[in-house]
């Protein structure tokens, strides 16, 4: 794996330093934005790709805003936003389309990727965590609902110091996606779901 591109990239957000990386002739490399902190403590969100909720706005999911809430974080006080590309955890696009279309039949996240044939959850974090010992960050708050991310980061040796809840807010569309990540996947709701 190596880093592929680097450039300087202003947003909304804020300014990043804005960075592609995979294997060389990716046509779909991973990418993170990273703004540069003091201290030995990164703040890192791993975002996996949404390009429903992250590009078109979907209100079937979180995902598009964990990702404004996780960058207005970093544009304002530092830290690294890693986007992998492994869409539908991990599924891909065609198969989650596909899972939506069950879901819209009753079934929930889980058991909609189940039936087709995938995992509960298919992501691999590997390609982050080599980007953070690229980077030379070994410590981190990791901006996450989602311990299986804590829990990779760690048995990489990668120091999860502090997860930093994540939590954007519920709607009539999402409600049932967000009640089947807490009870069914084990995600970490705070203040979001109550009940």
């Amino acid at each position: 794996m190596n880093v592929l591109a680097s450039t300087e990239l202003p947003t909304s957000h804020g300014g990043f330093r804005f960075l592609a990386f995979g294997q060389p002739g990716d046509e779909h490399p991973h990418v993170a934005l990273h703004r540069p902190q003091s201290g030995d403590v990164a703040d890192v969100r791993i975002h996996s790709e949404c390009m429903t909720g992250d590009v078109f706005g979907s209100l079937k999911c979180d995902c598009g805003p964990q990702l404004n809430a996780a960058l207005d974080r970093f544009g304002a006080g530092g830290g690294i936003l890693i986007y992998l590309r492994q869409e539908g955890r991990g599924i891909g696009l065609v198969e989650k389309i596909k899972a939506y279309e069950l879901q819209a039949k009753g079934w929930d996240t889980l058991d909609a990727n189940l039936q087709l044939g995938h995992g509960a959850d298919d992501r691999s974090y590997e390609a982050a965590v080599w980007l953070l010992r690229e980077l030379g960050i070994a410590r981190v708050r990791l901006h996450s609902n989602n311990p299986e991310k804590v829990a990779a980061l760690n048995d990489a040796g990668i120091e999860v110091v502090e997860r930093m809840p994540l939590e954007t807010s519920i709607a009539p569309e999402n409600a049932h996606y967000l009640k089947t990540k807490r009870d069914r996947m084990g995600h970490l709701f705070e203040g979001l779901l109550n009940g």
